[in-house]
């Protein structure tokens, strides 16, 4: 799963590289394909439930799950992209929300909030602990600093399927408390909205906006418990 986790985060590291103002989310999502390619990995989300892209490319409003497409990139938008493999067997998983050019103030604190809720919930990501701790980190981090939390999607369990159990809330009180025991492999993935944080599906069946049309960030990374720690597999 480390290695896994490693292509995931040095191609989303290349395409994130790719991204300025004039480019298409489609071009994104080619390079991420032909690097799939390279790396003799298959594109997880490729097929995956019927969704026909390598790279979900998710633009301001638009929480997870935005199709690639002709649409170009324009000064001071956001970008989240979640993207993973399948590597011998094994998955990897990782987002990261990336400003296009100069961005306003309020979008630059919204993705720094978030990444820091991330790195609050893997660090609450140890032997011992209990998955509501992960869950009431990302959440107190986010509301602390006056933005909303998604709860129609949540993050999971990873290994020989992409999405297992159990499921990993970014709330407290959305799923079972269990304790985290050595070897478990979370996906953590705080969705942190700048107004409310209720969502709706677009008519496409997959992309999912905020419903007050506020700014949306996301990041992830795949995380093993470890008797020494949160061990991030995704880094590059």
């Amino acid at each position: 799963m480390g290695r896994a986790g490693r292509i995931v985060g040095r191609i989303l590291a290349a395409v994130q590289e790719r991204i300025e103002p004039g480019v298409t989310t489609a071009d994104l999502d080619r390079l991420a394909e032909k690097l799939c390619d390279e790396h003799r990995v298959e594109p997880a989300f490729k097929g995956y439930r019927g969704y026909p892209y390598a790279l979900c490319c998710s633009v301001n409003e638009e929480v997870v799950h935005g199709f690639p497409g002709p649409r170009r990139l324009r000064e001071g938008d956001i970008l989240s992209m979640d993207f993973g493999v399948r590597h011998e067997g094994y998955f990897g998983d990782a987002a990261v929300t990336v400003g296009v050019g100069r961005v306003s103030a309020e979008a630059e604190r919204l993705m720094r909030v978030t990444r820091e809720a991330l790195a609050a919930g893997i660090a609450a990501c140890v032997e011992g602990g209990r998955l509501g701790d992960v869950s009431a980190a990302v959440q107190t981090h986010a509301e602390r600093n006056g933005f909303s939390v998604v709860r129609q999607f949540v993050g999971h369990g990873i290994g020989r399927q992409l999405h297992e159990e159990p499921q990993v809330p970014n709330y407290v009180g959305g799923g079972r408390d269990l304790p985290l025991s050595r070897g478990l492999v979370l996906a953590i993935e705080p969705m942190v909205n700048a107004g409310g944080y209720e969502v709706k599906v677009k008519k496409d069946g997959w992309t999912a906006v905020t419903v007050d049309g506020s700014l949306s960030a996301h990041f992830e990374h795949t995380v093993a418990v470890t008797g020494d720690g949160p061990l991030i597999l995704s880094l590059p």
